[in-house]
């Protein structure tokens, strides 16, 4: 082969490898950070997936199972995710880089999305447990949720502000929502705190298998906790054997996205999941709550431009 050839030939190659990457750059990826698969962010997070599939041109999408909002924040900010859901009080810790809460340093490349529904602090204990109040749990064995998630937060919150902690307890257990039911199954364990949307599976499956109750967590509580917290209620028959409404504390979850998502990339995310709610609340029911009247409510880090231009085109911001 002679010299021309061989540099031709070489020059040819380097064009085939320019076109296949600028070929590759053209393809969005959009990886949506969820939490553990018995929770409500991941069949949501998977829902969002299929209608990002099949309405952004050129998009491939991946769901992905996490220990749900400290972990995706992490990942947001090392760009590891195009689309993460996360609850209130971990965003607003992570843009404030609060170390206690998991995040050691500020994370400034998150920029919001959406505000969508509210977790409910759902503590279920086993009927026979003799816990019927939050004065019942020291001595007793109770899971939080997994080390430095949104529902681990969340625990330590509401035990503090009942003048509780980790200590009082009899068992503290640091488990995911599934591996936390089947302990309770098996009388391992006396409760567990869920930091989820109404209906979570987990606590479906419980309630189906063993009698059940679900612990009030009076409105004191949430006036002591302050915002982001908000008194709510768990509506009677949301679980099996649940007669009655049950008062507990609410927090908004919301979609976060990070400054390296293209500005259009976030306005199609943003406007599709507007455009879909009834589809979303096909894979769960607390997609129902979502509106766009509420979505920029107590957002806790600034807005992706890309979502911020969805919102003008809407009225919500002049």
């Amino acid at each position: 082969m002679s010299h021309f050839t061989s540099a031709l030939r070489g020059t040819f190659l380097a064009s085939v490898v320019a076109v296949a990457a600028t070929g590759a750059q053209a393809q969005n990826f959009v990886n949506v950070l969820t939490g553990g698969t018995s929770g409500v962010y991941y069949p949501l997070g998977a829902g969002l997936a299929n209608i990002y599939a099949e309405n952004i041109d050129q998009v491939r999408t991946q769901v992905q199972s996490t220990k749900a909002s400290v972990e995706n924040l992490n990942l947001l900010q090392q760009g590891r995710g195009e689309i993460a859901f996360a609850l209130g009080d971990s965003v607003a810790a992570a843009w404030e880089g609060d170390a206690e809460a998991g995040f050691p340093e500020k994370l400034d490349q998150l920029r919001g999305i959406a505000a969508i529904y509210p977790n409910f602090i759902q503590l279920v204990a086993l009927a026979d447990s003799g816990i019927a109040t939050l004065d019942d749990l020291p001595g007793k064995g109770l899971s939080v949720g997994a080390p430095a998630s949104g529902t681990e937060l969340n625990a330590r919150a509401i035990l503090g502000a009942a003048g509780m902690s980790y200590d009082d307890l009899g068992k503290t257990e640091y488990l995911p929502f599934a591996e936390s039911v089947e302990l309770m199954k098996n009388r391992q364990l006396d409760a567990t705190l869920q930091s989820a949307g109404l209906g979570v599976a987990s606590i479906r499956d419980l309630s189906s298998s063993v009698p059940i109750t679900v612990v009030s967590i009076p409105a004191e509580i949430a006036e002591t906790l302050g915002a982001p917290y908000q008194a709510a209620t768990i509506p009677a028959g949301t679980y099996d054997g649940q007669d009655a409404d049950v008062p507990t504390v609410a927090i908004s979850n919301y979609l976060i996205s990070h400054a390296d998502v293209s500005e259009e990339l976030a306005y199609q995310m943003t406007k599709l999941l507007f455009e879909n709610i009834e589809t979303l609340t096909s894979s769960h029911q607390a997609a129902a709550q979502i509106a766009l009247e509420t979505a920029l409510d107590g957002m806790p880090v600034p807005l992706h431009p890309g979502a911020e231009r969805y919102y003008r085109e809407q009225g919500l911001i002049n």
